[in-house]
């Protein structure tokens, strides 16, 4: 099967790739520009298209594919602006010269808000998003929904880890690798994860199931974990003990004391897909991943 790539040479994108192209898919990886680790996988052609606010040939770019993954968006920091003409017009401008490919967007778990309260979210929670980023993904869903005949699948993950990983999940690597005290013991929270792999695996998965057309999916790892728990994890993980001191946790940021739980029933049963990776094995690769670089 062709498969088109939208930010193919992104942390997500390149297991993306590196899966179909071990499936034995024909990839073309769209790029702002090419990238010498795609050029060693089989099978992946790069196709470099600049900014995507400023491309315009998606035509030309997504012909003969019979499924587009659009991972390609600008992220948080952005302002509003940026984020409406990149995460919803130029994802809608890409889903319209689709034509019959199934077009599969990475939207994000947190389209339904920050925190997940008592129950987790699944596919039937409301859209309630609390931020820019999630809104311009929340935004957009709607505007490919509101598209006729388009053949869509969404996946919306909670927080992606893996080799690669930055932002707030690298710092935690980097925080437990050296030591540094946390303020995390009293915290009591539900937090889902999902491993690349685990994510590009359910990301193939739609790919080869094209009748997942038409649903919403929040995938993960399995069952939530706690913050002080998953640092204790990444700890065991690393070789180093987490040190956790109590705190408040009304005085820590939401990020790390409030939950976001996902109930990934649906992305089980609806896709029949199941996690390749336990959370356990996923932190192993990611702390080995991390010392090592």
């Amino acid at each position: 099967m062709i498969v088109a790539v939208t930010g193919a040479n992104g942390f997500i994108g390149r297991e993306v790739c590196r899966q179909l192209s071990a499936a034995g898919h024909r990839t073309r990886a769209l790029v702002r520009a090419t990238s010498a680790a795609l050029g060693t996988l089989a099978g992946v052609d790069q196709c470099a298209i600049g900014d995507l606010a400023r491309f315009a040939d998606w035509a030309a770019a997504l012909r003969g594919a019979e499924a587009v993954v659009h991972l390609a968006g600008y992220a948080r920091s952005r302002e509003a602006a940026s984020l409406l003409e990149v995460n919803v017009n130029a994802t809608v401008r890409a889903a319209r010269a689709a034509g019959d490919a199934h077009f599969i967007f990475i939207s994000t778990a947190k389209v339904h808000g920050e925190v997940s309260g008592e129950r987790p979210f699944d596919e039937m929670s409301a859209l309630r998003p609390g931020e820019r980023y999630a809104a311009s993904k929340a935004s957009a869903e709607e505007a490919l929904r509101a598209l006729p005949r388009l053949r869509l699948t969404v996946l919306r993950p909670p927080l992606v880890y893996g080799p690669g990983v930055r932002a707030n999940f690298r710092a935690l690597l980097f925080a437990i690798a050296r030591g540094i005290p946390l303020p995390l013991a009293r915290v009591r929270n539900r937090r889902s994860l999902i491993y690349v792999g685990n994510f590009a695996h359910a990301v193939r998965h739609c790919v080869e199931h094209p009748q997942s057309a038409g649903g919403a999916y929040l995938p993960a790892d399995g069952a939530a974990t706690s913050t002080p728990e998953l640092c204790r994890q990444i700890g065991r993980a690393l070789g180093r003990p987490a040190r956790l001191f109590p705190f408040p946790p009304a005085l820590l940021p939401r990020a790390l004391a409030a939950s976001l739980e996902v109930d990934d029933a649906a992305a089980q049963r609806g896709l029949g897909w199941r996690p390749s990776f336990t959370m356990e094995e996923g932190l192993r690769a990611t702390a080995a991943w991390y010392l090592g670089h």
